[in-house]
C-alpha cells in the first residue's frame, strides 16, 4: 500500500492511495477537475472510488466532475446534501463501512464545521491507512496501522502571537482552534494510539501562517519514532 499526496493546503486537498494489481483510491478532491487528470495522468477512469472528508470546496472541488466522469463518489449523506448531490452517489454511514473496489472503508467520526464530515480507515491486503483530514480532535483510538495521514494545522503558539499582533482576527483564530489540528494535539491523538505496526506518517494541511514544516516533522517524529512526512501544497 502507497499513499502519495497530490495537493495538501487550503487552496486543495487530493491525495491516492495505490496497492499493485488493484485500481487504485482517490481521497478528496479538492482541485480542479483539468488539474486532478494531469495529475493522475488522465486516468480517473482508472479509479475504484473517491472519498470525500466533508463539503468545503478545498476538499470536493471536482466531485461533482467526477460523478459526471463515472467515478464512484462516496460521501456521508450530510456532505451529499450540503454540496447539492441528490443522485449517483453512494453513502458512508456512521460508524459503517463500505466495499471501494478491493478497499474495505470504514468511516471515522470527526469535529468540524461541516455537516457530516469523516475520516476513513482504510484496510486492504492485511494493511491499513488511516487518514485524519480537518478535524479539532480525534475521539476514537485505533491498531494495526500501517500508514499515518493526520491534519497537523497549526502550532498553537504562533497562532497565540498571530492573533495578539493583529494579524488573524481573534475569531478567525477561535475557529482555527476549533476546528484544525494543533502540533501539540496530534502528538496527544498519537501517543494514544497503537503505532507498533506503522511505518510512516504523513502531516497534512499545514497552515501557511501559523505552521512550521520543520518543527512539526521533528517534534512528531521524535514523539514516535516513526517516519514522518510533510505534505507539500
Amino acid at each position: 500500500m502507497d499513499f502519495t499526496p497530490i495537493a495538501s493546503s487550503s487552496k486543495g486537498n487530493a491525495y491516492l492511495l495505490e496497492s499493485p494489481g488493484v485500481g487504485p483510491l482517490l481521497i478528496e478532491a479538492g482541485i480542479p477537475m483539468k488539474q486532478l487528470r494531469e495529475k493522475l495522468h488522465f486516468g480517473v477512469s482508472g479509479l475504484a472510488g473517491c472519498l470525500i472528508s466533508h463539503e468545503h470546496m478545498d476538499h470536493a472541488k471536482a466531485v461533482k466532475a467526477l460523478l459526471k466522469a463515472g467515478v464512484d463518489c462516496y460521501m456521508s449523506k450530510g456532505t451529499a446534501e450540503a454540496l447539492s448531490i441528490q443522485d449517483h452517489y453512494r453513502t458512508i454511514y456512521f460508524l459503517g463501512a463500505v466495499r471501494v473496489g478491493p478497499w474495505l472503508v470504514q468511516s471515522v467520526s470527526l469535529e468540524h464545521d461541516a455537516a457530516e464530515p469523516f475520516g476513513f480507515f482504510i484496510e486492504h491486503s492485511k494493511e491499513r491507512l488511516l487518514f485524519i483530514p480537518d478535524t479539532g480532535f480525534v475521539k476514537n483510538r485505533f491498531e494495526g496501522v500501517n500508514i499515518l495521514a493526520i491534519e497537523c494545522n497549526h502550532l498553537e503558539e504562533k497562532l497565540s502571537q498571530n492573533i495578539l499582533n493583529g494579524s488573524i482576527p481573534a475569531v478567525a483564530g477561535r475557529r482555527t482552534r476549533r476546528n484544525h489540528m494543533s502540533l501539540e494535539r496530534v502528538i496527544t491523538m498519537l501517543k494514544s494510539n497503537d503505532l507498533s505496526k506503522c511505518r510512516a506518517i504523513y502531516l497534512l494541511h499545514l497552515s501557511d501562517g501559523n505552521s512550521s514544516e520543520e518543527i512539526m516533522r521533528k517534534k512528531v517524529q521524535e514523539a514516535t519514532g516513526v517516519p514522518v512526512y510533510v505534505c507539500e501544497s
